[in-house]
């Protein structure tokens, strides 16, 4: 699909372009990075706090004594040209084989004049728009915050949307998804920057597992959002209705359009009739554009935006706790997983995520560290259940507490671990190798409740028939159980000398009636009948409980 806008002359910006997201060249960088090393180079002050969205993240004088960072020497290594005697140059690791210079005019321009220059969407004003902008307007603390949040990706998303010739107001659409929080998780299980429901997570190829969520994956959600942003605007051809698409499902919007032609209406994105949430996100995002091109006008200033990358790609080789990563690259841990959110347990497996992303000093300082650290660097791995465990066993197994077994692969009381799930577990010398790429890349885990054994009692309705509602009384369980068991319903009366099956703990009332308080919930309808002695317990008991981080365009 040609992109939309493929024509428009290219804007300002730097002569390199990003890899793939999920691309694994920067290993060979890392390979370059890891024998430089040896050199003795001096500290990179590490970054206290939150950095600067201005910073210059990847600036180091040059020519390149041994003494350099080793960034700049690597790049040497990859055939980056070296500046002469006193210019300051910048290597992107994306791209090790490309010079940044720093000093050119294109890298001093205002990030945010690219952002003014680009923009192409027709212009909303009405008094939704009029609304929002009064609401950020009022809310300056809250803009400094989003905008300084913002920065640190936003060079990354405005050169991917100059790549693919799209409007440049779709790289501030996080700022409406979830306010450039790469966390952030919505009540209708949205999750990241760009706010994927997991459906439509894993449409665009976002893995979602034990070890890993890429919908909060900076590079990863980013080129998902523009795939799917693209695919819309090819439905559609109008870029107002793709957004619409975005936020409510291309699905509801095709009918919404189908409505209104049918009853002779116009199609367009303000004739359409859509939920107020639809009806309110165009005009937030025009509110937010207006607050970009104008802000004096609101009484808004925004930080300034180096025209250059925040972050760097580092790769990696070897499995890493989280913890180990952000000391060695000397960042504090919540600062290290802004750039790397994706994360769902405290270690980092190699074969699933084999680059992390880095503010340039700190990865100088990473790979410095990393050259020079001995012993384990990583703390836990994975672990297959070979058959259906409780947890206690599982624990006694692994060789760690069944509390906190439970505690950190989040297993409620009350569950069984279904066989072949993966738990977090101690690393030991047992267990020592780096988790393989098939289980970093499709870890699971599933719960079934830990019931107790159940015995089939049968025996014939009466002269006069019995109500489902009487046999559950008489054995002491839900009339939901007792018309799943034999295929009827809750209402329904047994035939004189009908055959009747109920299901009974064989261990203790406590347990039976446990059992009923479930069935009793769940009103389901069996679709065959259980076999004896056989644990039968409601459909829906039956099914793996899914406890798998897997949270968060809203379809």
């Amino acid at each position: 699909m040609t992109p939309p806008h493929a024509g428009r002359p290219a804007l300002s910006s730097f002569t390199h372009r990003w890899t793939s997201p999920l691309s694994r060249g920067a290993l060979l960088l890392t390979a370059a990075l890891l024998g430089a090393c040896a050199t003795t180079a001096p500290e990179s002050t590490p970054m206290a706090g939150a950095v600067p969205a201005s910073a210059d993240p990847v600036v180091v004088p040059a020519p390149v004594p041994a003494a350099a960072p080793v960034v700049a020497a690597a790049a040497s290594k990859a055939g980056a040209p070296v500046a002469a005697a006193s210019t300051l140059i910048a290597i992107d690791p994306l791209v090790p084989t490309e010079r940044l210079d720093l000093g050119a005019p294109s890298a001093q321009v205002d990030l945010w004049m690219r952002v003014r220059q680009g923009t192409a969407i027709p212009d909303l004003d009405n008094e939704l728009v009029r609304k929002w902008e009064q609401w950020y307007a009022g809310k300056p603390d809250y803009v400094q915050r989003m905008t300084e949040r913002g920065g640190r990706y936003l060079f990354h998303i405005v050169e991917e949307v100059n790549k693919r010739g799209l409007p440049t107001e779709l790289a501030l659409l996080p700022f409406i998804e979830s306010a450039f929080n790469p966390q952030a998780m919505s009540t209708a299980k949205a999750s990241g920057m760009w706010q994927f429901v997991p459906a439509t997570g894993r449409d665009f190829s976002l893995r979602q597992n034990v070890f890993r969520d890429d919908r909060r994956d900076v590079l990863a959600s980013t080129r998902a959002a523009l795939d799917y942003l693209q695919t819309l605007h090819g439905m559609f051809d109008d870029w107002q209705l793709a957004l619409a698409a975005y936020n409510w499902g291309q699905g509801n919007v095709q009918r919404a359009i189908a409505s209104n032609r049918k009853a002779g209406r116009a199609t367009d994105y303000d004739s359409l009739r859509m939920p107020d949430e639809t009806r309110n996100y165009l005009p937030k995002l025009q509110a937010v554009k207006n607050l970009v091109l104008r802000p004096e006008a609101f009484g808004l200033a925004l930080p300034p935006l180096g025209n250059h990358p925040y972050f760097v790609s580092v790769g990696l080789e070897r499995d890493i706790d989280l913890d180990v990563a952000a000391r060695l690259a000397g960042l504090p841990l919540d600062e290290f997983q802004q750039l790397n959110p994706q994360m769902n347990k405290p270690v980092i497996l190699a074969a699933g995520t084999p680059q992390v992303l880095l503010p340039y000093d700190n990865a100088n300082r990473f790979v410095r560290a990393l050259g020079q650290h001995r012993g384990s660097l990583a703390s836990w791995t994975a672990w297959v259940a070979p058959k259906t465990v409780k947890p206690a066993e599982a624990a006694r197994l692994v060789g760690m507490s069944e509390d906190q077994l439970r505690q950190v692969n989040s297993i409620p009381k009350g569950m069984l671990v279904r066989a072949g799930s993966t738990l977090l577990v101690p690393r030991g010398a047992h267990r020592a190798d780096d988790v393989a790429e098939h289980i970093a890349d499709n870890a699971m885990l599933a719960l079934t409740p830990d019931l107790p054994p159940l015995r089939r009692v049968s025996f014939k309705a009466g002269k006069k028939g019995d109500s489902v509602a009487a046999v559950a009384r008489r054995y002491r369980v839900s009339a939901a159980q007792v018309a799943q068991w034999n295929d009827t319903n809750a209402a329904a009366r047994f035939k004189p000398g009908q055959s009747v099956v109920v299901m009974l703990a064989t261990k203790s009332g406590k347990a039976r009636s446990a059992v009923t308080r479930v069935a009793a919930k769940s009103g389901a309808k069996a679709s065959s009948k259980p076999s004896a002695k056989v644990a039968a317990t409601p459909k829906q008991l039956s099914k793996p409980t899914a406890t798998a981080r897997s949270r968060g365009p809203n379809n």
